[in-house]
């Protein structure tokens, strides 16, 4: 039997036993004419093809770009195909058993420019100025959080939840205790600094009384909520908030973008994968390596900005 005989038999038995729909046969006959036409390459039939041209033929569709999700589906036909010309005595073995599905790749975390981070930031000063009383405390908690958010990559759990007494030793580093207990040094920018500073010694002077309830604490960012400290979700909304008046999309920021954000530039600065890897608190090199797309780009701008050829036009 011919291959094309093979693949509209296969189709006649989806139709009738199965009950498949026009569209699904129509997709079952453009993606086992790709794979006919792939082994017809490789001067082989349908009957004839091994486990190791199938594995080439979802490798070949994934270097022309194909996503995870579209060979996986590539490879679920194959296989039905297979077991179809097993069963009807047109193969002795199926070839695609023990073919491995496409793993599908890490979806890119979601991040800021440094020019948006920059219009964030300078929102959040902005709203320092004309406040005055238990407002300015609490425009200055955003402008630290915001500072020491971008600038030292915490969890958000991990940044709300910190102990005043973590300001207790060097100025320059924290002590962070993160996930599973562990410990690690987070170091603190000039830029964060005064911005923590400036938001502890707001109300030193006493003239608003209703300050003593809120900063007195044992919660480095205090607040009269039942936590006794700004929660994840209330530092969520702040900076959504923050956003809108950046001129920027609420749905784009976050803490954990902003967490994002901290990763990308550091590595788009030449940062290393492993000292990232440690600031961020990965137990696992691997949790890490989900930016390493921010490598990949940084080599293809240098090649594509200054390589030669990346500059000449083909006529």
């Amino acid at each position: 039997m011919s291959d094309d005989h093979a693949i509209e038999a296969f189709l006649e038995m989806q139709a009738a036993e199965r009950g498949a729909a026009p569209n699904t046969l129509d997709a079952y006959r453009r993606d086992l004419g790709g794979y006919a036409h792939f082994l017809a390459q490789r001067d082989k039939l349908l009957a004839e093809a091994t486990g190791a041209d199938i594995t080439a033929y979802i490798a070949a569709l994934g270097d022309q770009g194909m996503a995870p999700t579209t060979r996986a589906r590539h490879l679920s036909a194959v296989r039905q195909l297979c077991k179809f010309m097993v069963a009807e005595g047109l193969m002795a073995e199926d070839p695609s058993h023990g073919v491995e599905r496409p793993k599908k790749g890490r979806s890119l975390p979601k991040t800021l420019s440094v020019a948006e981070v920059d219009r964030l930031i300078a929102a959040a000063q902005a709203r320092i100025a004309p406040s005055q009383g238990r407002e300015r405390v609490r425009a200055l908690r955003l402008y630290a959080l915001l500072e020491m958010l971008y600038s030292t990559g915490m969890r958000v759990s991990e940044l709300v939840g910190l102990p005043r007494s973590v300001i207790a030793g060097d100025p320059r580093v924290l002590t962070i205790k993160g996930k599973g207990g562990r410990e690690r040094l987070v170091p603190l920018n000039p830029a964060a600094k005064a911005a923590l500073d400036a938001y502890l010694a707001a109300g030193s002077d006493g003239a608003d009384e209703g300050l003593s309830r809120m900063l007195p604490s044992r919660w480095l960012f205090a607040s009269r909520g039942a936590e006794g400290h700004v929660t994840r979700q209330r530092l969520g909304q702040e900076l959504k908030a923050l956003a809108e008046e950046a001129g920027i999309d609420p749905e784009k920021v976050s803490p954990h973008v902003l967490r994002h954000a901290f990763a990308s530039h550091l590595l788009d600065r030449g940062a290393d994968l492993r000292a990232v890897q440690q600031l961020l608190g990965h137990a696992d090199i691997s949790t890490t390596q989900i930016y390493t797309h921010v490598l990949e780009e940084r080599l293809k701008k240098i090649v594509f900005e200054n390589h030669p050829l990346a500059q000449s036009k083909l006529g």
